[in-house]
């Protein structure tokens, strides 16, 4: 395929068999006082006041499982259990991430990049709503951790927010090695909203937005196309967006190029009315049809998990980083 400017197909990968605390995000008080993404187990956890409604529990979360269908699903555990490390704490362990980044087998000073993963608090859970490949190659990788955590402070009461951390990796033995990490930087919320970036915040269970994705409509940096899309496509299907602007390789992984992600002209989607792109089970007639719709509401780039023929010259891509979501790429 081409390398056009943006295109966000990883170099050097095979096509694959048919089978793939936020800054500027607003904060949920609960119980009086409130960090906030959902996993493969469903809809996201939601914390239960107490009876006298302060200070609210920190909710129980569905713990994250790689797919059967996950391109080296060991990549997205190490990753995983990082975010998990620096991200959830037990009551006033929460300067004990060092050390439980070390039980890892991980570079202790990882935690000093944490950056809004790590906020301050007296306890914190985390839920990972979705870990997503930024780029898989060889012997590197990206991997996107999209989570919520909620946070206990000092006075009880349980902030909820969340974050997206981009993971780099480097192949090694006996387990891959965490060199990076990159959390979301959204940007301040802009002054004023298009109706329209208002209508996408407002969508409800059409289309859902984890943590960094809201914070990216709010910061009014991705672009109208990007917008006009989802709502389009949110006509026909249920949404679940995994990275919009923030949280993404700024190039395309492995090369030189830069990515349309971080310019606001991107968007991924991992989850198709209630089905997981990866999952062997999620029917293939879904995601090609979803596809397709994704070119006609106006990608000129559409990657995911087929190879699909048609369209204008390369506006179809498939690869393995884009075995477990959909990517939709707009020139503006």
């Amino acid at each position: 395929m081409s390398t056009a400017e943006g295109q966000d197909r990883v170099p050097g990968s095979p096509l694959p068999r048919r089978r793939t605390l936020l800054q500027g995000a607003p904060a949920v008080l609960l119980g009086g006082a409130g960090c906030a993404g959902g996993s493969r187990s469903g809809a996201p956890a939601s914390p239960t006041p107490s009876a006298t409604g302060t200070p609210a529990e920190l909710p129980k979360v569905p713990v994250w499982r790689p797919s059967p269908g996950d391109v080296q699903p060991e990549v997205k555990v190490r990753a995983v259990e990082l975010v998990r490390a620096i991200g959830a704490w037990p009551a006033g362990e929460r300067d004990a991430a060092m050390a439980r980044v070390g039980a890892l087998g991980l570079a202790p000073t990882l935690v000093d990049q944490a950056g809004a993963l790590r906020p301050g608090g007296a306890q914190a859970v985390l839920e990972v709503v979705d870990a997503q490949y930024g780029g898989i190659l060889a012997d590197s990788a990206s991997v996107l951790v999209v989570c919520r955590q909620w946070v206990r402070r000092g006075d009880g009461a349980v902030v909820a927010g969340g974050t997206t951390v981009d993971v780099r990796l480097q192949k090694a033995r006996p387990r891959w090695r965490v060199t990076a990490l990159h959390p979301a930087e959204p940007g301040a919320p802009a002054a004023a909203l298009s109706p329209e970036a208002q209508r996408l915040l407002d969508a409800g269970s059409s289309i859902r937005l984890p943590p960094a994705a809201v914070a990216d409509i709010r910061s009014g940096q991705v672009h109208a196309s990007v917008v006009r899309a989802l709502l389009d496509l949110s006509r026909t299907y249920r949404i679940e967006v995994s990275v919009v602007r923030s949280g993404h390789p700024l190039k395309v992984f492995g090369t030189d190029r830069p990515s349309d992600h971080p310019r606001g002209r991107a968007v991924d989607v991992w989850r198709i009315d209630g089905h997981a792109v990866v999952d062997p089970g999620t029917s293939r007639a879904l995601v090609e049809e979803f596809m397709r719709a994704a070119a006609a509401a106006g990608s000129y780039n559409v990657g995911g998990p087929l190879q699909l023929s048609g369209g204008a010259a390369d506006q179809f891509f498939s690869d393995d980083t884009h075995r477990d979501h959909v990517h939709m790429g707009f020139r503006g």
